[in-house]
C-alpha cells in the first residue's frame, strides 16, 4: 500500500536512546509499515510489536489508523520505543482533548531521557574496572 502526500495524515516525531522515528498516521485499518516493510518482517519479537501498538490500546483506537514510519539509529528495542513516542504525539494531532489525558497518564508523551553512560577514563567501560588482585 503506497501513500502519497495528497492523503491527509497526522505526524509525530519520536525519540528513544539513539533512535529517531518519523511517524505518519493515516485513517485506515491498523496496518503498520516500518521503513517500507511490514511490522511482522521488521520486528521479530511480539513484545516489540506490542510496544508499537500500545498508544492505540490506551486511547481505544485500534484499527482506526495505519502507521507509516521511518526510523533510524539504535537497536530494535530503542526503535520500537521511538515509534511508540511518535505514534503518541501523532495521536495528539488527531484529537488532543480526547487522547492527551490517557497518553500522559500512561507516560507515552514523555521523552525517555536515559542514555548510554560515557566510558570513564582509567576504566575499561563506563563502570567496568580491570579485575582486582591482592597480589
Amino acid at each position: 500500500m503506497t501513500y502519497t502526500s495528497a492523503k491527509p495524515y497526522f505526524y509525530g516525531t519520536g525519540r528513544r536512546k539513539e533512535s529517531v522515528a518519523r511517524v505518519r498516521l493515516y485513517p485506515g485499518t491498523g496496518a503498520v509499515t516500518v521503513n517500507g516493510r511490514d511490522i511482522n518482517d521488521y520486528f521479530g519479537l511480539d513484545t516489540l510489536k506490542f510496544i508499537v501498538r500500545q498508544p492505540f490500546g490506551v486511547t481505544e483506537t485500534e484499527g482506526k489508523f495505519d502507521i507509516v514510519c521511518t526510523v533510524k539509529g539504535g537497536g530494535l528495542t530503542g526503535q520500537a520505543g521511538a515509534i511508540r513516542h511518535g505514534v503518541a504525539r501523532a495521536l495528539l494531532q488527531a484529537d488532543a482533548e480526547a487522547y492527551r489525558a490517557a497518553l500522559k497518564k500512561a507516560g507515552f508523551l514523555t521523552r525517555d531521557p536515559r542514555m548510554k553512560e560515557r566510558k570513564t577514563y582509567g576504566l575499561k567501560a563506563a563502570r567496568r574496572a580491570s579485575q582486582f588482585s591482592k597480589r
